[in-house]
């Protein structure tokens, strides 16, 4: 008696994800860590010199966490109310922050006790950060104000009032230290020179500005709000060079890799997107499970540091490089693994004994063997097989179709039985993979069922939806049918005219040669 052969579930390609350098770079992270805050995350920034610690602002105060520490290894917590904004200078060595009452601070990192003060807004301070000279600070608050203040002397050097919504975000310049920019909920990016006594440059963003970034070249300016992140050329005066529209909610904030060629952004999507800064087009994607509200990356990019809404802050450390394999010299298997190991060849005088390896058969195929059609069908009409593995459910029919047992396995069937095999013919039968098999399932439905047809509502609606999806697939093949005739008569007029070209070439260059033997 021959033995069961376990059924052959035709194989179809599936177009998988494109995999590129920028999908092997972004997927080097390890499982991230999660740190639960006592607030919503409005900041978090790197610190500029090593160990790369990172301040977070959530509430009413300030965490430094180490790079792989998940508990904060320092905190600034003598404020009034929230605080907002936490920036590092370039040396690493001071902290400002904003605050809900309208005053900002300026820390030492090895303190905890502010530094200094500075009071002159009347609303809350939501950006602050150090301009590229490490001397001044420049702020911008809900009173619409944006601010420029002296360390040294705890004064202010100067206040533009030229924003008629509140300011909730600016980033300074790295090449010139009196140059700093604002955005506003006003729509606008203002570009501001401490020289000048009023703006240098307005940008209409068209949406309430939530994030500012300036590349370090000072060039190229990126701005984000509503669902658009724009970049524009400072160098000729504001011109817009490409708006992006990748996310379905507000954009909440901007980061540059450590080579400047990637752009980050967060958004309330619960979506990173990561961008090429040449091309401007997304070349990778993290999801995270609730809305963004900051975002920060160390340098040489080992860190990503995600702050949200509900006050997780999501931590992901790239992975080690493997290191090379030393060159030492491996342990040498024993004798007995060249003799007993798979790759050993036996010899002549050798008595080989197979063992048989024992076949599992799955629920379906054991049904089968038994010749049991009717519960094999069954069997891959279970919602795991019929929805993730279509394949196997049209198999099943197949086989049994070339046992001649396909038409008793569909009939003796209710309701509720009849209702999934429509359902499941209707969906797949338009599949070039399935209809070869589907249409004969759906004939034989059909055919057996046909004298109980008005009998329930719920068979009536599914066989009114198979002979809907049947006649747009229909409608769809003669519409194909029509651009291929179309196309033909164009390929075949071209050809033609090309033929009609070449014939007329060649007679030309015939009576030149003619011409030009009859004048020797």
């Amino acid at each position: 008696m021959a033995t069961y052969k376990p059924l052959v579930v035709q194989a179809i390609p599936k177009l998988g994800e494109r995999i590129t350098q920028d999908t092997l770079y972004w997927r080097g992270y390890k499982t991230p860590v999660q740190i639960k805050e006592f607030g919503a995350v409005n900041k978090i920034d790197f610190s500029p010199v090593p160990p790369y610690n990172y301040a977070v602002t959530a509430s009413s105060r300030i965490h430094i966490y180490g790079r792989y520490s998940q508990e904060p290894i320092k905190t600034f917590s003598r404020f009034k109310d929230a605080a907002y904004c936490a920036t590092y200078r370039d040396d690493g060595n001071l902290l400002v922050a904003g605050t809900e009452e309208g005053s900002i601070h300026l820390f030492d990192i090895s303190g905890r006790a502010p530094l200094r003060q500075f009071d002159g807004h009347t609303k809350p301070v939501h950006v602050v950060g150090f301009l590229s000279d490490k001397y001044r600070i420049f702020s911008g608050g809900d009173d619409y104000s944006s601010n420029l203040w002296d360390i040294p002397s705890a004064t202010e050097i100067v206040s533009y009032s030229e924003h008629t919504d509140y300011v909730r975000c600016g980033c300074a310049s790295k090449v010139n230290a009196d140059v700093f920019i604002t955005g506003s909920y006003d729509h606008t990016v203002k570009l501001f020179d401490a020289r000048m006594k009023s703006s240098v440059m307005t940008i209409e963003h068209g949406q309430p500005v939530e994030s500012v970034l300036l590349f370090p070249s000072g060039g190229l300016l990126v701005s984000a709000g509503g669902r658009y992140v724009k970049v524009w050329d400072v160098l000729k005066g504001g011109q817009l060079l490409v708006s992006l529209k990748n996310h379905h909610k507000t954009v909440t904030c901007l980061c540059l890799s450590s080579s400047g060629q990637r752009l980050l952004s967060g958004s309330l999507d619960r979506h990173v997107k990561i961008y090429s800064t040449t091309s401007y087009k997304v070349v990778h994607s993290f999801n995270y499970a609730t809305s963004i509200l900051s975002l920060a990356l160390s340098p040489e990019d080992e860190t990503i540091v995600v702050g949200m809404t509900n006050g997780v802050i999501n931590v992901k450390h790239r992975k080690p490089e493997e290191r090379k394999e030393k060159s030492q010299k491996k342990r040498q298997p024993a004798y007995r693994t060249y003799v007993k190991g798979r790759t050993y060849m036996p010899k002549q005088e050798d008595f080989c004994v197979g063992k048989p390896a024992k076949r599992v058969l799955r629920k379906y195929d054991k049904l089968l063997k038994s010749f049991q059609s009717s519960k094999a069908l069954d069997a891959v009409l279970e919602p795991p097989i019929r929805l993730y593995t279509p394949e196997v459910t049209v198999a099943v029919m197949q086989e049994l179709h070339r046992r001649g047992t396909l038409r008793s396995a569909l009939a003796g069937r209710d309701e509720k039985q009849i209702n999934l095999l429509l359902t499941f013919v209707a969906r797949r039968v338009i599949e070039p993979r399935f209809t070869p098999v589907l249409v004969i399932v759906a004939d034989m439905i059909t055919d057996i069922y046909q004298p109980v047809v008005g009998q329930s509502a719920i068979v009536d609606r599914q066989f009114l939806r198979l002979q809907e999806a049947i006649g747009k697939e229909i409608d769809y093949q003669e519409e194909l049918l029509e651009v291929l005739g179309m196309m033909d008569t164009l390929f075949a007029a071209f050809t033609k005219k090309r033929a009609a070209d070449l014939e007329r070439n060649k007679s030309n260059g015939l009576t030149e040669t003619i011409e030009t033997n009859m004048s020797n």
